[in-house]
């Protein structure tokens, strides 16, 4: 009723059988002969079955899937659409909801698939990824190098959380199954971030070492601003911005620790000028919300100049919008926040030329923020409520600056003069 062959090439059986007068030959996928008669011996019983009408065959069934699975598949398992890693990391992109991560997020996304894709290759098969090819893949990129310097291991580890993220949407959409396969990995060793420093702080230091290029930048991301240094900062804002959003944009960073995408996010009815508070909404607190919100008091400085500024816009939502940029009617909808970028490239303008060139970026003032809020001796939960989400690394860059309490503390236990 069947027979056996076996292929030369792959030394796999094949079994050909007939049903209802039509030949069907499959293979079975094995090498033992002894598992490939035991298959024989149950399909030959599969058809009997059939043909003495104890085991009805499917009108939409296929008859050799049937047979061979003893009578419980009616079709062949399909493979999923999404094998290869390129094809999930495009599944992966084509179903994100739209708003549902922030525009950095995306283009920090697209960059670490870039190189997934790069060292693993596209057409590899997700499944068949090993511990061992991703190990492979952090030594890979630990050779590459990005401005003359070697990939450090918290990119690399932001890339394999970005995997991670991707694999396990797979495992949920039924594309992959299992868990990612980097549990185990080890990195390369890196250490901590510097504690923050004032400006005469890094001035004298690269004055003393000599720094220059990338090394005097490193040393320039530690800088926190203290307060008169910021008001001096914002004088020069003032007079030197080429437009009118420019300095509130300013004002508000400074005044609040907020992020840059959370002030773009802004809008003019956050603003409460009875209550004095600002309402910030954020995307990085929750895995399970789009967006949290946190209050932070407005100052003085910040309540008349979001006050002036909210008053010159007779419509529109957002406090910073597109609308506001030159040539935004070539820009499609003006009613939207302007880009991450469109606002950096608006504050290196302001501070270029001027000695406030070497501060890189919005988030030195949220770190300021931060530093001289505990310069203050601020309760650490109440800088944190007003700064959002915090890690400890981040606390231990600006613990140093607690002089009183640290000294209060010190003396508790040995007293004032050793005494």
């Amino acid at each position: 009723m069947a027979s056996l062959e076996r292929d030369h090439s792959s030394g796999r059986y094949k079994v050909r059988f007939r049903l209802h007068g039509v030949c069907y030959k499959r293979s079975i996928k094995t090498r033992d002969c002894k598992e490939a008669r035991a298959t024989v011996v149950r399909l030959e019983e599969t058809i009997r079955l059939i043909e003495r009408g104890r085991l009805d065959l499917p009108a939409d069934a296929d008859p050799a899937t049937f047979i061979l699975s003893d009578g419980k598949q009616k079709s062949k398992v399909m493979a999923p659409k999404v094998r290869t890693l390129g094809a999930l990391f495009e599944a992966y992109r084509a179903n994100l909801p739209p708003g549902a991560k922030e525009e950095s997020t995306l283009e920090a996304e697209d960059r670490h698939i870039k190189h997934l894709k790069r060292h693993l290759r596209s057409r590899t098969v997700t499944q068949s990824l090993s511990l061992t090819q991703m190990q492979q893949y952090v030594q890979k990129r630990s050779l590459d190098e990005w401005r003359g310097k070697t990939i450090g291991p918290d990119t690399i580890k932001k890339e394999l959380t970005t995997f991670r993220f991707i694999w396990n949407w797979g495992v949920l959409h039924g594309h992959l199954s299992g868990r990612a396969p980097i549990n185990g990995i080890s990195l390369p060793k890196t250490d901590e971030k510097p504690p923050f420093m004032a400006w005469d702080e890094i001035a004298q230091i690269v004055e003393r070492q000599r720094l220059d290029g990338e090394a005097e930048k490193e040393v320039w991301d530690c800088l926190f601003l203290r307060t008169n240094e910021i008001e001096e900062l914002l004088a020069h804002v003032q007079s030197a911005a080429l437009h009118p959003f420019i300095y509130p944009m300013f004002v508000l960073v400074a005044h609040t620790g907020a992020r840059r995408s959370e002030i773009l996010r802004s809008e003019i009815t956050d603003f409460d000028f009875r209550s004095r508070t600002v309402l910030l909404r954020e995307k990085k607190k929750s895995r399970k919300k789009a967006v949290t919100f946190r209050r932070v008091p407005m100052t003085d400085l910040l309540t008349t100049v979001i006050a002036n500024w909210t008053q010159t816009r007779s419509q529109g939502r957002m406090t910073f919008p597109r609308s506001l940029l030159p040539l935004a009617r070539l820009q499609g909808s003006l009613d939207v926040p302007m880009s991450g970028s469109q606002a950096t490239d608006h504050f290196d303008q302001t501070l270029a030329g001027s000695k406030w060139s070497k501060v890189r970026g919005f988030h030195v003032f949220r770190h300021s923020f931060a530093s001289n809020c505990a310069s203050k001796g601020l309760d650490q939960r109440v800088i944190d409520e007003w700064m959002g989400h915090q890690t400890d690394e981040m606390r231990r860059r600006y613990r140093h600056l607690f002089p009183e309490q640290q000294r209060s503390a010190i003396d508790s236990v040995f007293g004032r003069n050793g005494k």
